[in-house]
C-alpha cells in the first residue's frame, strides 16, 4: 500500500513532532528528583520553546511556569508572564493559577486581575484557587 503526501499519516507525524518534545519535557519536570535539577530544567525548556511559539497551550503553560519560577532575568520572567496569559486564555486551569498566584504576589494592585484568574482556576475544580480566592478576600 503506498501512501500519498495528503494523507493523514503525514498529518500524524507532524502532530507527534509536536506532542513529543511536550511529553518529554512533562516528563522530565514531573520527576520528584530529577525535575528539581538546573540541567533537567534547561532541557525541558528547550524541548517546550518550539511548541509554545506553535500555540500548543500545554507547552506554553509549562514553560511560563519554568521562566517565571526559575530564571532570575526580568526579561525571561515577563516572557513567561506572557505565556502563562496566553495559556490561561486558552483555558488551562495550571495556568490560570500560576497567572493568578503571581498577581496575588506581586503587591502591585493587581487584585482585581488575580481574582478574575483564580476565578476561573477555581470554576474548573482548583482547591489551591479556591484557598487563594479566600486569602485575597480577607485582604479586602
Amino acid at each position: 500500500m503506498k501512501l500519498r503526501a495528503g494523507s493523514s499519516s503525514a498529518s500524524l507525524s507532524d502532530s507527534t513532532r509536536v506532542r513529543l518534545p511536550v511529553r518529554v519535557a512533562s516528563w522530565l519536570l514531573d520527576r520528584p528528583l530529577l525535575g528539581q535539577t538546573q540541567s533537567a530544567k534547561r532541557v525541558a525548556g528547550h524541548l517546550l520553546k518550539q511548541p509554545a511559539r506553535q500555540g500548543v497551550v500545554l507547552a506554553q503553560s509549562r514553560l511560563g511556569q519554568l521562566l517565571c519560577r526559575d530564571c532570575g532575568n526580568s526579561r525571561d520572567r515577563r516572557i513567561g508572564l506572557d505565556l502563562l496569559r496566553q495559556a490561561a486564555r486558552a483555558g488551562d486551569p495550571l495556568a490560570q493559577l500560576e497567572f493568578g498566584r503571581i498577581c496575588v504576589e506581586s503587591g502591585r494592585g493587581e487584585e482585581e486581575l488575580a481574582r478574575h484568574w483564580l476565578e476561573q482556576a477555581a470554576a474548573q475544580g482548583s482547591s489551591e484557587a479556591r484557598r487563594l480566592l479566600g486569602r485575597l478576600s480577607t485582604r479586602s
